[in-house]
């Protein structure tokens, strides 16, 4: 048996990834709603390479009742509106905005890390997604954690456009275009020119001088690995249309050689490692697209620390960051208390 599933926000990246990663998966599924706005209902949307389509239902009129899980890509201010409903219909929400990820209520779940934190969903009938870079780092982490007990993290990050949306991607794409027949290349959804530049400024600027990207990535980390972990981030939007990297530095209690780390990354849950000390013997984002794990290569010691390491993660944003995870939850959610057997 199957369970009866709805996926919120279809005509978005991240929706239509959803609907990819629930075909490709083969969850099991006996009914499947697919929602947007007023703007798109009627439409069709493809499931997957299944062949099969739905039509778009609008959200505003959908009753949610009798439906098993829903998983959301529609935006914290779609989000505020809906998901109280659905949950309260008994329809447990998979959230993948912002909005219920520091609530205390509501689990933030990265299925390789923290599966048992799941058990705390029925509070509100939430779960929430993590931001696109954490949850990649912190599948990275999690191994060395366990072995040498990680105190401070210091991660660079290079965030391709998807993770802006749509019009991240256009953008780079119209101004990449723009730039070589010389036409202008004035920037509409970044704050600078994304074309052939680097832009170390990602959501709004905080009190203390951190975006609240970054902010993102320090709170979510000890949500979800450990509330003792330091963390310092500074994210970066690069030209690159799919798939973020990380450089990241990790200062540990006990001492792991790079040698030691290697091999617990290479048996650790969702990490692939791919390092090799020689020209492409490495990870890049344009590799990683379309991929479910999260890529590590250039593990080495950090020797400016007492126990150091210093890595490279790559993953596919639309998978692992968002659409991927959301769906791993589903399955973590229907394994641990949905069972249809």
């Amino acid at each position: 048996m199957g369970y009866r599933v709805v996926v919120a926000g279809a005509t978005g990246n991240v929706g239509r990834e959803m609907l990819n990663i629930l075909a490709e998966r083969e969850f099991p599924i006996d009914d499947l709603a697919v929602l947007a706005s007023s703007r798109s209902a009627g439409d069709m949307a493809d499931f997957g390479e299944t062949g099969k389509q739905y039509k778009i239902q609008n959200i505003e009129h959908f009753d949610p009742a009798g439906w098993d899980m829903a998983l959301f890509a529609i935006g914290s201010e779609a989000t505020a509106v809906y998901a109280p409903k659905f949950a309260a219909a008994g329809c447990t929400v998979i959230d993948n905005s912002s909005l219920y990820r520091m609530d205390p209520d509501v689990p933030l779940i990265v299925p390789e890390v923290n599966p048992e934190a799941i058990d705390g969903y029925r509070v509100k009938n939430i779960i929430a997604n993590p931001n696109c870079s954490t949850a990649q780092m912190v599948v990275a982490l999690k191994p060395i954690h366990d072995a040498a007990k990680i105190t401070r993290v210091v991660v660079a990050t290079y965030q391709s456009v998807s993770g802006a949306g749509k019009a991240g991607m256009d953008e780079l794409f119209e101004q990449s275009r723009n730039i070589f027949v010389g036409d202008s290349a004035e920037p509409k959804k970044f704050t600078k020119q994304i074309a052939f530049n680097v832009i170390p400024h990602i959501d709004s600027f905080l009190d203390d001088g951190s975006t609240k990207e970054e902010w993102k990535m320090v709170v979510e980390t000890k949500k979800i690995l450990d509330p003792k972990i330091k963390v310092v981030a500074t994210c970066v939007r690069v030209p690159v249309f799919v798939g973020h990297s990380e450089a990241i530095n990790i200062e540990m209690e006990n001492e792991l050689s790079a040698e030691d780390a290697q091999k617990i990354l290479r048996e650790a849950p969702g990490v692939m490692l791919v390092d090799k000390r020689e020209d492409g013997g490495y990870v890049t984002p344009i590799e990683c697209v379309g991929e479910f794990a999260t890529y590590v290569s250039r593990v080495r010691e950090d020797s400016t620390v007492e126990n150091g390491l210093a890595l490279w993660c790559v993953s596919d944003n639309l998978r692992k960051g968002a659409a991927l995870n959301a769906v791993q939850i589903a399955e973590l959610l229907g394994r641990r208390h949905l069972r249809k057997d």
